[in-house]
């Protein structure tokens, strides 16, 4: 399947007279192969059954060298034109992020020690091609050259955007700096990028390492029955082979799913606490310990900062951003202030709410106690279940209600293709997303199930190819873009398919925002087609709009389906489900707050060395972004992927940043009347083209004005989450 997989994803051309026992990792980086002929698929099938992942290696120096060869080429060659310069620079870019892109992926859904060590022996020198290319001279002077030529004018908006994009690009990646502190900006390169795939790799295997097994069926009480039967069905995985989910034995993991379910079912605290104090300090002990780890990579990233002359890496980071740092810091401020009491008030229910139940720990409640009363709060509250509810959201038939509403809303047609690309796991589907004339528009995968041990937790979309017209077969056509849509959801137990919680509904409708910004993307320059080239505050607009139309009635309906008698959900039950939105709201938002101000909090004011360590600056920012003090051996931070080892690095807040923008995108359509098919779809349209075709061709500020006709506004994430104060983006 790796192999299959691998060629799959990089043979998408028409038949031609490839050598049928070419090996597989070379077919990749080939540069005699003609790749991305058209937009349709052929799928080379593997010539040695032996392909692994330790031919990632020798594959990736064979292309770094010959990537080498045409950057060579085209600094001494290259010329201060379009064609000359950009559309080159292009097609080495592309070939570099597809293949490393590809290694990545498989890094994160199917993870070997033989992959690790793969990655871990060829990362160096890719980085420091990686560098080589961002810091270009001449490429960087031709490109300085084309901003200042007579032509700059007659270049239409988006490739005016790429040609400054690269200038900043350069900048920020040394290209300015000379001899020592240009040797020691990429020495700080190379390590932050070591740095960041080890963090990772501690994750996993501290979240791995955890296995609780459990033989008293007292101790699991209160468990739902798809609960039971995960922790049974892993029971079984680690030898146990008589397991049920009636009578155990049941392991219970740090896995989302299995995690998940005893905080908010267990009635044995003591189990709860033991789960949540194992959670929050993952990869904080041992040979796994990430505290070293964090405090070299917020020393590297200031000192990087300074030999860039910004005064920290907030500063950095906000270079390619809607925001600035005063003005994230404002956001995160007004909401914390609009939703801080609402918090105290959530907190208080539950006080009240398990003291009327007589729970000996309603005095003081604690943090393994949140999940769990709130649960129970919700259920009496609202007169629904979890557990029941999940009976209408078979995966089947979520996944046939998103494809409908993407017809309804953007005029696409989606369909299953498998067979047409081999996968790296049998669970994984395979689609084709055409327009209404019935032509391919784009390709995406989906792994949808939680793989312990395999696969990492959370959900994320990431980008196979994009759409592009230079990488084309004519240069005219365009290559269609192809990604992958990941979830972590609960997978088929017990001879039931996958029935999904309504949060993993939730989680699907986000992903698949982000995949539809790079599958309708009607960009042809590569370099700022999807997400490419969009500034990272705005980028999960097309997400979390996506989120709302969870809440939407019709949607709802459309989607909740009783897996076993096609029965509708209950028009009652649906009222109740759509009244829990502000459930919690306040509490809910607050806890994301945290993460966003410790973020901005450790890489503008932290001091490498100083007298407060970065748990300190948690807990102390945690004193204003939670209504909980945190418990003194809160490690979260070791596990906070998001800003140590991906892309979200003084970032955080762009959830927040782009919640005000999908809000006031939602509420368009509720304006236009969600009863009136024609208005809606009219909106639709007009959302595709302006927020989801437009990519990083023009500034996203003046793409929601395109779509909005105004400058957006706060009031929409108001009302629907109950905020007091006025909110503002600007």
């Amino acid at each position: 399947m790796f192999v299959k997989y691998i060629n799959s994803c990089h043979l998408m051309i028409t038949r031609n007279d490839l050598s049928s026992d070419c090996h597989p990792w070379q077919l990749i980086i080939n540069t005699t192969i003609p790749c991305w002929r058209t937009s349709s698929f052929l799928l080379m099938m593997p010539s040695s059954p032996s392909t692994s992942p330790l031919h990632v290696s020798p594959a990736i120096l064979s292309l770094l060298d010959q990537l080498e060869s045409n950057l060579v080429e085209l600094e001494t060659r290259g010329e201060p034109t379009w064609p000359k310069l950009v559309e080159p620079l292009e097609k080495i870019k592309d070939r570099l992020s597809v293949v490393w892109g590809i290694v990545n992926h498989l890094n994160a859904v199917m993870d070997s020690p033989e992959l690790r060590s793969a990655i871990e022996e060829v990362q160096p020198e890719k980085v420091k091609f990686q560098l080589r290319l961002d810091q270009s001279k001449p490429v960087y002077t031709a490109f300085k050259a084309i901003r200042q030529s007579s032509e700059w004018e007659s270049l239409n908006e988006a490739r005016k955007r790429i040609v400054e994009a690269q200038i900043k690009e350069a900048v920020l990646n040394g290209v300015s700096l000379e001899d020592d502190k240009r040797q020691r900006f990429n020495e700080i390169q190379q390590e932050l990028e070591k740095l960041a795939q080890q963090f990772e790799e501690n994750i996993l295997d501290a979240t791995n390492k955890f296995e609780k097994l459990i033989t008293d069926k007292k101790d699991i009480e209160g468990m739902t029955a798809t609960g039971l039967a995960m922790a049974a069905q892993m029971a079984v995985s680690k030898g146990h082979e008589n397991a049920t989910a009636e009578n155990g034995p049941w392991t219970v993991t740090l896995a989302g799913p299995s995690y998940r379910s005893i905080m908010q079912h267990a009635k044995n605290r003591s189990l709860r606490e033991e789960l949540y104090r194992a959670y929050v300090t993952r990869a904080s002990t041992g040979v796994l310990d990430n505290t070293e780890i964090i405090n070299h990579i917020l020393k590297l990233r200031l000192e990087k900062a300074k030999l860039l002359r910004f005064d920290n890496y907030a500063e950095v980071s906000m270079e390619t951003k809607m925001a600035t740092v005063d003005k994230a810091e404002e956001l995160i401020e007004e909401l914390c202030n609009a939703c801080h009491s609402s918090a105290i008030q959530d907190m208080e229910d539950l006080e009240i709410f398990a003291k009327g139940h007589n729970a000996v720990e309603a005095n003081q409640l604690r943090h393994w106690d949140i999940n769990f009363w709130s649960e129970r709060l919700r259920e009496s509250r609202y007169d629904i279940n979890e557990e029941e509810l999940r009976a209408f959201f078979p995966l089947s038939r979520v996944i046939e209600g998103l494809f409908s509403l993407g017809k309804k809303l953007f005029g696409i047609n989606i369909y299953p293709a498998d067979g047409l690309a081999p996968v790296w796991n049998n669970d994984v589907r395979f689609y084709c997303v055409k327009n209404l004339s019935d032509v391919p528009i784009a390709y995406f995968y989906f792994d949808p199930y939680s793989r312990p041990h395999g696969k990492r937790g959370g959900a994320w979309v990431d980008l196979v190819v994009g759409r592009s017209r230079v990488v084309s077969h004519d240069a005219t056509s365009c290559r269609l873009p192809v990604v992958h849509i990941v979830c972590n959801q609960t997978p088929p137990l017990a001879g039931k398919p996958s029935l999904m919680t309504f949060r993993e509904v939730e989680a699907l409708f986000h992903e698949f925002g982000h995949a539809l910004q790079h599958m309708l993307t009607n960009q042809d320059e590569g370099l700022v087609s999807g997400t490419k080239g969009v500034e990272w505050d705005a980028v999960e607009l097309p997400s979390q709009f996506m989120e709302h139309w969870c809440y939407q009635r019709d949607t709802l309906m459309s989607i909740a389906k009783h897996y076993k008698t096609g029965e509708s959900l209950p028009e009652d039950i649906c009222s109740k489900l759509l009244a829990t939105r502000t459930f919690r709201a306040g509490s809910e938002l607050l806890r994301q707050l945290r993460f966003a101000s410790v973020d901005l909090e450790l890489h503008k004011n932290y001091i490498p060395g100083g007298l407060e360590s970065v748990f300190d600056i948690d807990q102390r920012v945690s004193r204003k972004t939670q209504v909980m003090p945190l418990q003194p051996e809160d490690r979260f931070l070791c596990s906070f992927s998001h800003i140590f080892a991906d892309t979200y690095a003084s970032g955080y807040y762009s959830y927040q940043w782009a919640e005000v923008l999908a809000a006031d995108a939602f509420s368009a359509f509720e304006e236009a009347g969600l009863n009136n098919e024609k208005a809606v779809k009219e909106t639709g349209i007009k959302f595709r083209e302006t927020v989801l075709a437009l990519g990083g061709g023009k500034s996203p500020l003046q793409v929601f004005i395109d779509f909005r006709g105004r400058e957006p506004s706060p009031e929409p994430l108001r009302r629907y989450y109950g905020l007091k104060p006025a909110l503002a983006v600007s």
